[in-house]
């Protein structure tokens, strides 16, 4: 049974703000599916074929191939800045360069 108070500690780990109502529903939620599992757990398996999937499924993707690439002059010809050679975007990751 999975109480508030193990939800609360995921939720943190989680970095999850949730209500004493989340709190509930999740812990009545979450006991539920282990039920379920621990059901699932009582089967008898040995003599089902390990799958990945359970449905037959082919792989559909292109072969992989090396191909001429766009040149570097068109794929930068519409950006809005560009140097040396590359696109300048604006910075994701605030970065100091190391001293020395």
């Amino acid at each position: 049974m999975i109480d508030e108070k193990e939800v609360q500690h995921v939720a943190r780990l989680a970095r999850l703000r949730l209500s004493p109502e989340e709190l509930r529903r999740f812990a009545s939620q979450l006991s539920r599916i282990i039920d379920y599992i621990n059901q699932l757990n009582e089967l008898d398996t040995s003599t089902v074929e390990p799958m990945s999937h359970p449905l037959d499924l082919t792989n559909v993707f292109r072969e992989d191939a090396v191909t001429p690439s766009l040149p570097r002059d068109e794929a930068l010809a519409n950006a809005p800045e560009q140097r040396h050679g590359f696109f300048v975007v604006p910075p994701v990751l605030e970065w100091e360069p190391p001293e020395g």
